[in-house]
């Protein structure tokens, strides 16, 4: 019996639709066995020890049952995901060198004019390879190192081998051993014990072929009083068939350094979003999470801090908009593991047209976490009578030398203010756009001018003619 093909329902979200032929110069097999794991360290011409790793994640990854507890994750089958697909091009530190389809892509989401406007580093991912990356000369003369993954291995081993998945070990999850095993790309950061990096780096995903796995590893290590803003853009077209995207995220903030890392995750629906995404933070350092979480069939996305070290500090910000369609279970974990760490959590969701947000978080506070201080906003805004809204706040504490404070409002959109702003001569449409864009407003804010306005994009896009 043939198995149902997949109905994805999207919006026309524009240049994020725009598909390529699927070229490349090699190509897994669909499924997951240790013959196909081996090609692509194979293919990598990858060090012994990381073949073992990913023999050893996949032996993880057969043993751990898929997660129930959250999103349903019964259509996804790896054994129609093509976990490996190197594009028919080697890596470039030219624009003018990438093939033209790959670049015509990028420069329609503006990648290159954002490099030559504001920022330090560019890398380009194109499926399972990064094709561009560069970067500011006058960042390498100070030490900093922003390479692809594959290029770290190779000219960093020690330090990649001292910090790739000590953070997110294979036995975390499932789908953190489905990473361990078939990894591909990414971005490794090292800023050096002092240094600023005045500009962000940025890193973009664009998964091209169908029924394809995105499985990018990021490492980023920022060293005693360093400073370092890193930007993570995601998009892909739509497809009828499941995509699936399981990347891993590993972020080592030292003593007295600040680290802001900043996403916009903007899949198409046939996507499954199972990232991972850690911290750890020593004495006084800083980590801040600036997130927004759009498109995706389904999403299990939870940032996590460890506030190892006293005076550490963590801020998540972060949206979620889900339509018709879509289950975006997202949030955070903060683990307060010493004393004197403070964090803060301000999360907001948009629902609308029967599309489902859940808030999933947790607070943790260890025993010998004394003086510690936290704070954890939470709201929700439906746009109608089918949509849903979750809010999911686990709170741990070992202690009671603390101060905890929690706030969840889940609410409709308001017909007061459509009213009034109505009786102002606005259209009902645009209304309820200006209220949407000031509830989001804080996240916007907070991130570099040319993300705001893409957030701001994709509000509008997901708005247009599909509320009420």
């Amino acid at each position: 019996m043939e198995k149902k093909k997949t109905y994805v329902e999207d919006i026309d979200r524009g240049i994020y639709d725009v598909k390529n032929e699927v070229r490349y110069s090699y190509k897994s097999e669909k499924g997951l066995t240790a013959k196909i794991v081996e090609e692509i360290s194979k293919t990598k011409n990858e060090p012994q020890w990381m073949t073992d790793f990913r023999l050893k994640s996949l032996e993880i990854y057969n043993k751990k049952p898929i997660p129930t507890w959250g999103a349903d994750l019964s259509e996804l089958d790896i054994e129609n995901i093509v976990t490996y697909i190197k594009p028919d091009t080697e890596m470039k530190h030219s624009w003018e060198d990438v093939p033209e389809d790959i670049k015509k892509t990028f420069d329609l989401l503006g990648i290159p004019q954002a490099e030559r406007a504001s920022l330090a580093g560019v890398g380009a991912q194109y499926d399972s390879e990064v094709v561009y990356h560069n970067m500011r000369e006058d960042l390498a003369k100070q030490g900093v190192i922003y390479t692809d993954m594959e290029t770290a291995i190779k000219d960093y081993e020690e330090i990649v081998k001292d910090y790739f998945m000590k953070l997110v070990p294979p036995n975390d999850h499932k789908f953190a051993a489905l990473h361990g095993a078939v990894w591909s790309g990414g971005s490794f950061v090292y800023v050096p014990e002092g240094v600023n990096v005045d500009i962000p780096l940025q890193s973009y995903f664009r998964l091209n072929a169908p029924g394809a796995g995105q499985f990018e590893h990021t490492l980023i290590i920022v060293e005693k009083g360093a400073n370092l803003h890193f930007i993570e853009g995601c998009s892909a077209p739509k497809h009828s068939v499941i995509n699936l995207h399981a990347g891993c995220v590993e972020l080592f903030v030292k003593e007295d350094a600040r680290l802001r890392y900043s996403t916009i995750e903007n899949w198409s629906r046939n996507m499954y979003n199972l990232n991972t995404k850690r911290a750890v933070v020593d004495r006084n350092g800083i980590i801040e999470w600036v997130s927004g979480s759009f498109g995706s069939r389904v999403s299990m996305l939870y940032p996590m801090s460890i506030l190892r070290g006293e005076g550490a500090k963590s801020e998540f910000t972060g949206i979620t908009f889900a339509s018709k369609g879509q289950y975006l279970d997202t949030g955070t974990k903060v683990v307060h593991a010493a004393p004197y760490t403070t964090s803060s959590v301000n999360s907001k969701s948009i629902s609308k047209g029967g599309g489902h947000a859940f808030y999933r978080g947790l607070l943790r506070v260890a025993p010998n976490a004394h003086n510690c201080k936290s704070t954890v906003s939470c709201e929700s805004l439906m746009l109608d009578n089918e949509s849903r809204s979750d809010t999911l706040p686990i709170i741990e504490l070992n202690n009671d030398n603390i101060d905890i404070g929690h706030e969840a409002k889940i609410g409709r959109i308001s017909d007061e203010a459509i009213f009034y702003l109505m009786s102002r001569g606005i259209s009902e449409e645009e209304a309820k756009a200006m209220i949407v864009r000031g509830f989001v407003e804080p996240i916007s804010k907070e991130l570099p001018l040319e993300y705001a306005v893409e957030m701001n994009n994709l509000i509008k896009l997901e708005l247009e003619g599909a509320i009420g």
